[in-house]
């Protein structure tokens, strides 16, 4: 439910225009589908007229039809048959035109058509059959078809439905013409009457509208000087309050002032600081970069020197066998001296006969005795392979132990890297945070200042507003009694 108290004074003009202008409306629409049903009355009157004069076309060209077949049969002159022909084209054309105007009316008149049409087929196939007959020259057989054939009554059939298509299709136009005038009627009327009542309800809603907002305007007014007088008192409070705080505001303004530049310098600092904590970090990150290196080497160092012990041993070995086969050739050799010796003896037992053995014998044994000293020499040299290699051995082991105590204090070393790197990133972040805290606070500083300075040029501003309200004031007392004269 509609509250007009509760309304504003816009929505309240705007429902005194409201319900006229919507009466206005529904009156528009009314006269509108009235007009839409005088069109289609009008339209369906005019395709009812097409009908008939459609109808009546068809009927004329029947009987002028039969009139061309009759005047063939009797005279046989080609040119009635020609005559005739057109005649059929012509009545095809308005039996179509029949078809399109009778979609629109009814389906009794629809029926009466198809009848029609075929009536007109058995019309045009007896007189197809009296034309081949005269042609043919049998005159007396087309002569009797045409006669006691069942032509005649066919077009008097055909022509009876058209007389009773065109007498219904009357009754219709007069009902149509009917519906018409009173469409036409309420037309008139609804525009009439809705522009009257339009008319009538705008002023009465206008009227009652007026002596409202009369009534609620000097309210308003009385409200308005009484608020006004209150407020010019309230706003001499406010104005001595606010040259006060226009004091107060512009010393904390100079405070926060000193206190930017202080917070801006703090954070000069530690961006210094945090660029510094960044470049120890770089130099303990490329420390660590060459521990790892070298811990690597180290690592390769130790693979090496294990690879050249395996050798080592495999050479020791190698060592001992041909220390072996040197002991076997001084006993081959000691063997052969003591042959060569039985030999010698045996030479000599001989006698002639031996000597060339004995020659041999004696070859033989400086052969062996050779063959014993180069024994013993290959048998020193094998002992002094074999001290060379004890001792390159223990150098060895040394070297392997020296490198695994060496890559434990580079991996201890690398650790410790590892936590000064961790340490001084740690420190870095903490530097960092304290540089972007301290940048924060710069910015929230320097805000505090711009408010601050707003703050000032506000309370300027304020004291000045306050005594600009205090004039305004005394005019809106003096506009509402100007307001309250006027309503």
């Amino acid at each position: 439910m509609l509250n007009f108290s509760n309304l504003k004074l816009r929505g309240r003009i705007l429902f005194g225009y409201g319900v006229p202008l919507l009466l206005t409306l529904a009156a528009t629409t009314a006269v509108i589908i009235n007009a839409q049903k005088v069109e289609q009355q009008g339209i369906a009157s005019e395709r009812g007229w097409s009908l008939v004069q459609d109808s009546d076309r068809l009927e004329l060209t029947l009987y002028k039809r039969q009139s061309m077949i009759r005047a063939y049969l009797l005279t046989g002159e080609e040119r009635f048959l020609q005559q005739y022909e057109a005649s059929v084209s012509e009545y095809n054309q308005h039996l179509k035109s029949l078809e399109t105007a009778v979609q629109f009316s009814t389906p009794e008149q629809a029926q009466r058509l198809e009848k029609l049409k075929s009536l007109g087929e058995k019309i045009y196939q007896a007189n197809l059959a009296v034309s081949r007959l005269v042609k043919a020259g049998n005159y007396n057989a087309a002569i009797k078809v045409f006669s006691e054939g069942q032509i005649l009554p066919l077009v008097e059939q055909a022509a009876q439905i058209l007389k009773n298509l065109n007498s219904t299709e009357d009754k219709l136009q007069e009902q149509r013409d009917k519906e018409g005038a009173n469409a036409m009627q309420s037309l008139i009327l609804t525009a009439i009457f809705g522009t009257l009542a339009a008319i009538i309800m705008a002023v009465l809603i206008g009227s009652w509208l007026a002596s409202r907002i009369t009534q609620q305007v000097n309210e308003i007014a009385n409200n308005i000087a009484s608020s006004s007088r209150e407020i010019a008192v309230t706003v001499e409070q406010q104005e001595r309050t606010a040259i006060q705080q226009s004091s107060s505001v512009n010393e904390t303004t100079t405070t926060m002032d000193e206190l930017s530049v202080s917070a801006q310098q703090s954070a000069q600092q530690a961006q210094t600081a945090a660029t510094g904590a960044q470049q120890v970090l770089s130099l303990a990150g490329e420390g660590n970069q060459a521990v790892n290196r070298t811990l690597e080497n180290m690592s390769l160092l130790a693979n090496r020197v294990n690879t050249l012990a395996e050798q080592i041993s495999v050479l020791n070995e190698q060592t001992n066998q041909i220390g072996t086969i040197s002991g076997l050739v001084a006993d081959l050799a000691n063997q052969t001296n003591m042959l060569a010796l039985n030999a010698a003896v045996e030479a000599v037992r001989a006698g002639e006969h031996g000597k060339g053995f004995g020659v041999v014998a004696t070859e033989i044994r400086k052969l062996a005795d050779q063959s014993k000293k180069s024994a013993q020499k290959i048998n020193h040299l094998v002992n002094a392979i074999q001290s060379a290699l004890n001792l390159t051995i223990m150098v060895t082991d040394e070297s392997t132990k020296a490198t695994f105590q060496g890559t434990q204090i580079t991996e201890e070393t690398a650790e410790l890297f590892n936590q000064v790197t961790t340490a001084i990133n740690d420190v870095a972040g903490s530097v960092q945070q304290i540089s972007m805290n301290a940048k924060q606070q710069a910015i929230a500083v320097q805000q505090v200042v711009s408010a601050m300075n707003i703050l000032n040029t506000a309370a300027r501003d304020n004291a000045s507003g306050i005594t600009q309200t205090k004039v305004s004031t005394h005019q809106l007392n003096e506009a509402a009694q100007n307001l309250k004269a006027v309503v």
